[in-house]
């Protein structure tokens, strides 16, 4: 995973990070190397946060900013929190991916078309080698990269939208739902590429519809309740029981 190491950095701080009205603030660290889960009944909140983050939804108030050896940046809108150094990966790929009349080369390159351009013209020898670099690294199976998106299978385009996150080289990734709807092989793919980007110091967020999933991956998990984090759950005390429990409010 020498290829897809993020940028130094020194955490992702939320201070007082309000999502809904008479919600109590959220304040945590996302620290370098850190996977951390995300979890909790649906229309909870826990979507509602991963997307403050990511710019874009406001929050009612708080702070979010992302520590950089040179300062910190504050996270005010998606614009802002791509330049610098967050990437989200969207739940639903179909609605908010993939672009399905594009090819798999252009679905991949859209985010990374400036660093592609030489005297405003785009450079396709960049493009191409760029792709190269993370269809080897996620084993994206694509017959050419001039195919249609559409002609790959899901996970393979879920791995296509996660190379063009990762091409913009984040500090920070946060993954809505990541594994939905792709085949176990595809899975443990990604899997393995969380773990990887992890060890080379990016910090993740995983917001997953599967306790298992979260408990697998995650050196901690947020359990959210009525747009509030209900509990924060780490090492041996994660387990299924006690993520349901904190889910339906009731001691673990």
């Amino acid at each position: 995973m020498a290829d897809l190491t993020a940028p130094d950095f020194r955490g992702l701080a939320i201070r007082g990070l309000v999502i809904a009205p008479g919600a109590s603030a959220i304040t945590q660290t996302i620290a370098p190397g850190e996977i951390v889960g995300l979890a909790g009944l649906d229309g909870h909140g826990q979507e509602l946060f991963l997307k403050m983050l990511a710019g874009l939804t406001p929050s009612l108030g708080g702070a979010i900013e992302l520590a950089l050896p040179n300062g910190r940046r504050a996270i005010t809108g998606f614009r802002k929190a791509v330049a610098s150094g967050i990437a989200y990966l969207p739940r639903d790929r179909r609605a908010n991916g993939i672009f399905p009349t594009q090819s798999v080369l252009d679905n991949f390159a859209v985010s990374t078309l400036s660093r592609d351009t030489r005297l405003g013209l785009i450079s396709p020898a960049a493009r191409k080698a760029r792709y190269d670099i993370y269809r080897e690294r996620l084993s994206i199976a694509a017959p050419r990269p001039d195919a249609p998106i559409t002609t790959l299978s899901g996970g393979n385009q879920q791995k296509v939208l996660l190379a063009r996150a990762l091409a913009l080289e984040p500090a920070i990734l946060l993954l809505n739902d990541p594994t939905r709807g792709v085949d176990v092989a595809t899975r443990h793919v990604l899997y393995d590429v969380f773990r990887g980007l992890a060890a080379d110091g990016m910090g993740l967020v995983i917001l997953s519809s599967e306790i298992e999933e979260i408990l697998l991956l995650c050196h901690r998990v947020l359990v959210f309740r009525e747009n509030e984090v209900a509990a924060e759950i780490t090492g041996q005390a994660m387990t299924t029981d006690s993520v349901i429990s904190a889910m339906f409010g009731r001691a673990a």
